[in-house]
């Protein structure tokens, strides 16, 4: 191939891949909701662009809290679609194709045709939703009731059970049984699904009333456990929600006030601490300078006591009598004794 048609050829298939891509941008999928009575026929359409670049077509079915289902597929080019699973010998299935149209009929509907059906269509590995739609079949003098247990208040750490009775009548068939949590922060999110039968189901022959109970056991609770919880029961073609129970889980306050006060004796002893060896500190300086005054005192005495005896060791003593010259009588009265000392250093 010449390197000028290569080129063009890879132009082309970039601008038809972009149109596609653009074409899957703008178009958005349509959700639905159809009720209808027992016995009626169900008309689900979807419709395509005829120049889309999707070549595969499908239904799929999907109950409540199960994964899909594949109803149908069909090839683009090809006037027929292929049934699977048990839908593939269900005549009262049909699915009605044409260039543009991939729609669904339900003939003679049944409680267990209550689910929730999406047309799709895809190019490659890339799935287009195309269709949703909900469908709900009612039975006459069907009753669904749905009982949840009252309010509770628990402390941290402790443990509930949540109870949720579903009682149905003149219903057959098994329910599907969901629990859902409100803490009023976001939406409600689903936290727990009861999967397989339950054993605490009864059934009272006179009034046909079929009555199961569903427990939501928690453990070590908390705040966050806190909000309302609430029982959703998928039964006969209905989705019933209970009135919830709320649960509040107390406050931790007692335990803050203690950490609190802990915190505070903590505080408090150690600033006695540094209190007390500061003082301590204090009073060992202060008796550190007397002692040292005191021994130079003592020193500085015991020096001079010594330099004295070494002085009186050293003194002479001399007596010098001295007569002043007058008469006999002035001399015998005016006569006396002096004593002179001197210190002689050798």
């Amino acid at each position: 191939m010449p390197p000028p048609l290569f080129a063009l050829c890879g132009i082309y298939l970039l601008c038809l891949g972009r149109a596609a891509d653009m074409t899957k941008k703008n178009r958005l999928s349509s959700s639905r909701f159809i009720s209808v009575n027992a016995g009626e026929d169900v008309h689900l359409d979807c419709f395509y662009e005829g120049h889309t670049v999707d070549v595969m077509f499908y239904w799929y079915k999907q109950i409540f809290g199960q994964n899909p289902k594949l109803v149908s597929k069909f090839y683009k080019h090809d006037t027929n679609s292929i049934m699977y699973g048990e839908f593939e010998n269900n005549s009262r299935v049909q699915v009605d194709i044409s260039i543009g149209k991939n729609n669904l009929k339900i003939s003679n509907a049944q409680i267990s045709d209550s689910a929730t059906y999406h047309c799709m269509s895809s190019y490659g590995y890339v799935y287009t939703f195309l269709e949703t739609i909900t469908v709900s079949v009612q039975s006459s003098g069907m009753t669904v009731q749905v009982l949840q247990s009252g309010s509770q208040t628990v402390q941290p750490g402790d443990s509930v059970t949540l109870n949720c009775i579903v009682q149905t009548r003149n219903c057959e068939g098994e329910c599907s049984v969901h629990w859902f949590k409100d803490s009023g922060e976001s939406h409600p999110g689903l936290i727990y699904t009861h999967g397989g039968r339950n054993d605490t189901c009864e059934r009272e022959p006179e009034t046909q009333t079929h009555s199961c109970v569903y427990n939501l056991a928690m453990k070590s609770l908390n705040l966050s456990h806190a909000g309302t919880y609430y029982c959703a029961v998928a039964s006969c073609g209905r989705i019933l929600f209970g009135n919830g129970t709320e649960l509040e889980v107390g406050d931790e306050g007692g335990i803050d006030v203690l950490v609190y006060f802990l915190s505070g004796a903590l505080a408090f002893t150690t600033f006695l601490a540094f209190l007390l060896a500061y003082t301590a500190y204090r009073v060992y300086k202060a008796n550190g300078c007397q002692c040292t005054g005191s021994q130079g005192s003592s020193a500085t005495a015991s020096a001079s006591s010594a330099q004295a005896h070494r002085d009186a060791d050293d003194l002479h003593y001399a007596a010098i009598r001295q007569d002043k010259v007058g008469s006999s009588r002035a001399r015998r009265n005016d006569a006396r004794s002096e004593c002179v000392y001197s210190s002689v250093k050798q």
